[in-house]
C-alpha cells in the first residue's frame, strides 16, 4: 500500500507515521504508536524516506521539513 499518491499528496496513515516521527524513533516504536503491523511500517518508512519526507539515521527515523509540510497541508 502506497503512502505517497501519484499527485504527491500523502495518505492519512502516512501522515500518522510522520506525526510519530516528531523525534527519532525506531520502526518498532512507530508501529506501536500508529497501531500498524511492523512490516507495513517498515515499508512505509522506506517509502517516506525515499520521497524525502523522513530521514533515517542509525536505524531511527525522523520527519524532515518537507514531511512536516505534508502533515500541515
Amino acid at each position: 500500500m502506497a503512502c505517497i499518491n501519484p499527485d504527491g499528496t500523502v495518505t492519512e496513515s502516512a501522515k500518522d507515521m510522520l506525526r510519530a516521527l516528531s523525534e527519532p524513533r525506531s520502526p518498532e516504536k512507530v508501529a506501536a504508536i500508529v497501531a500498524q503491523p511492523l512490516f507495513k511500517v517498515r515499508s512505509s518508512l522506506r517509502e517516506l524516506a525515499g520521497g524525502g519526507l523522513a530521514l533515517e539515521v542509525e536505524g531511527k527515523f525522523t520527519v524532515t521539513a518537507k514531511g512536516r509540510e505534508k502533515i500541515q497541508g
